[in-house]
C-alpha cells in the first residue's frame, strides 16, 4: 500500500493537480449535426422528478436524456462499422480508463486554419524533442477549440462546403492506428474527425482506422492548455452501458508540480 498512500500524500499536498477536462454537460452543449438523410443524436436534458415539493418533500432528483456521444464522451470500438465485433464501452477493460498522455500543441497552426490537419511529420517533430508517445498511453491534440465550446455555430463552424475543424489527416490516422503503441486519441473539438473528414479517403479516417484497430476515442476535451507535453496520467471513465457505442465521460488529469 505504500505507493497509494505516497499518492493520496501526494494529492493532498498539492503535489500532484487534479485537472479537469471535462465540459460541464449542459443544454447549451455543442452536438454534431450530420446532413440529411442521417439520423442526430439529441442534446443532453434534465426532466425533473421532484425538488423539495409534494412530488417528493425531501429529495431533489431528475431523469438525464442524452446521447451516448454528447459532450466530453468516449468512443468505443463497436461505434464505427470498422469495429463492429470489438469491445461496446461496458466491456473496456478497467485498466485501460488509466494511462500516461502526450500533449501536442498545434494551436498556432489552427489559429491559421481552422482545417489544419495533424501530419505524421508533426508527430514527429514532437517525439524528437519529448521521446516516444506512451505505449498503452493517449495522443491529446490540442488546438485552442475548447474556446469556442459555448456556441453551437462557432464550434461546428459550418458552411456551405461542410464544417470547417482541425483535425487529423487520413495518412496521419492510419499511422496511429497501424504502427503507433496508443490505446487513443482525445481532442477539442465535437468529434475526433477533422470537420471536412466526410470528404477524406476512407471517410471519417479516425473512427474508421483507430476505432478499426480496437482503439479508442475522447472527444470535446477542455483544458489541455493546462497540462504539461509528457508526464501528465489520464483518467478517463465512461459509464459502463451494456451495448453502448460510447458514454458521456468525465475525463481527469494528474500532473506533478514543480
Amino acid at each position: 500500500m505504500a505507493v497509494l498512500d505516497e499518492l493520496l500524500r501526494a494529492l493532498t499536498s498539492g503535489r500532484i493537480s487534479v485537472i479537469d477536462l471535462t465540459a460541464p454537460l449542459t443544454s447549451d452543449v455543442p452536438v454534431l449535426q450530420l446532413p440529411e438523410p442521417f439520423a442526430n443524436t439529441i442534446g443532453f436534458s434534465l426532466e425533473e422528478i421532484s425538488r423539495f415539493d409534494d412530488r417528493g418533500p425531501a429529495w431533489y432528483w431528475n431523469n438525464i436524456h442524452t446521447g451516448e456521444h454528447t459532450g466530453t464522451h468516449f468512443d468505443a470500438p463497436v461505434h464505427w462499422i470498422t469495429g463492429r465485433d470489438g469491445l461496446d464501452v461496458a466491456s473496456v477493460p478497467p485498466r485501460q480508463m488509466i494511462g500516461p498522455a502526450a500533449v501536442l500543441d498545434c494551436s498556432a497552426q489552427v489559429a491559421e486554419d481552422p482545417d489544419f490537419l495533424l501530419e505524421t511529420e508533426h508527430i514527429r517533430e514532437w517525439e524528437s524533442a519529448h521521446g516516444p508517445l506512451p505505449e498503452g498511453g493517449w495522443l491529446l491534440v490540442r488546438t485552442g477549440w475548447d474556446a469556442r465550446s459555448g456556441d453551437q455555430a462557432e464550434f461546428l463552424n459550418a458552411d456551405d462546403s461542410g464544417s470547417h475543424t482541425p483535425g487529423i489527416s487520413p495518412d496521419c490516422a492510419r499511422w496511429l492506428a497501424e504502427e503507433s503503441a496508443l490505446i487513443g486519441i482525445g481532442v477539442e473539438t465535437v468529434g475526433t474527425d477533422a470537420g471536412m473528414a466526410p470528404t477524406f479517403e476512407p471517410a471519417f479516417p479516425c473512427h474508421s482506422l483507430l476505432l478499426g484497430a480496437g482503439k479508442y476515442g475522447l472527444t470535446q476535451l477542455q483544458n489541455l492548455a493546462l497540462l504539461p507535453p509528457t508526464g501528465a496520467v489520464l483518467i478517463a471513465a465512461p459509464l459502463p452501458i451494456v451495448n453502448g457505442s460510447g458514454s458521456p465521460t468525465r475525463v481527469l488529469a494528474l500532473i506533478e508540480q514543480d
